[in-house]
């Protein structure tokens, strides 16, 4: 397993010959290292609604055949503008040949705006327990943190966390933090910061709070260390 970090909170995955990405967000994201037409994604899985993580999720899925994972009102959307879906809710687990996935109760928003401004509503927001290869992979998508977390983490072994630290919309660096002590996860990786001036953030500070995980601080492009 291959997995790799692209700013902001889009995740790739390389397992069991597939690519998967999470929250494509790419173009009108400046920090990354992506460029949306030299992308081939098997598998888009999305945690929510927003622009900034359905980003380029039509135009990726209808140029490769991609299948997206999406909560069931965002995968509805979806498949109206002829893309293949698989609908989820919170709570709920499907074994793909890919891969186990697995929605969790995300604490945020969740609407998508159209090009001509309707706005669409796309149902819950989620997080993605991600599990193959014998890993787990926890995508927290856009959060508060929630005393819930502790039961994520009890039920599953975590291998690496990727927690949003941003703050305003989500989290900031104090509370991803505590949710590392609720998770337990091996390794944890910051994400969803410093993408707009009203979440920039220094991850030093998040890494110098978390005691009992790694953390890895990525720049957009670098491989997560696996354990």
């Amino acid at each position: 397993m291959e997995i790799s970090y692209h700013g902001h909170s889009v995740v790739k995955i390389k397992t069991n010959g597939k690519e998967i990405l999470i929250d494509p967000f790419i173009r009108g994201n400046g920090l990354t290292d992506l460029k949306v037409e030299e992308q081939k994604p098997d598998v888009i899985l999305l945690t929510h609604g927003h622009n900034d993580h359905v980003g380029n999720t039509i135009e990726l899925a209808k140029a490769n055949d991609s299948l997206v994972v999406a909560p069931n009102e965002l995968a509805n959307y979806l498949a109206s503008q002829g893309i293949k879906v698989h609908n989820m809710g919170i709570g709920g687990s499907y074994d793909f040949p890919f891969g186990k996935v697995k929605y969790t109760l995300a604490f945020h928003g969740s609407v998508y705006e159209t090009e001509n401004g309707e706005v669409i509503n796309a149902g819950n927001p989620g997080g993605i327990l991600f599990t193959s290869e014998g890993k787990t992979i926890y995508h927290a998508g856009d959060t508060a943190l929630f005393g819930d977390m502790k039961l994520i983490g009890e039920r599953n072994e975590i291998d690496v966390a990727f927690l949003p630290i941003g703050d305003n919309f989500t989290m900031g660096p104090e509370n991803a933090a505590y949710a590392v002590t609720l998770l337990k996860p091996k390794t944890v990786v910051p994400i969803h910061y410093n993408t707009f001036p009203v979440i920039q953030q220094d991850p030093q500070h998040f890494a110098n709070l978390v005691t009992d995980a790694e953390v890895q601080v990525l720049s957009p492009g670098d491989k997560v260390k696996l354990s």
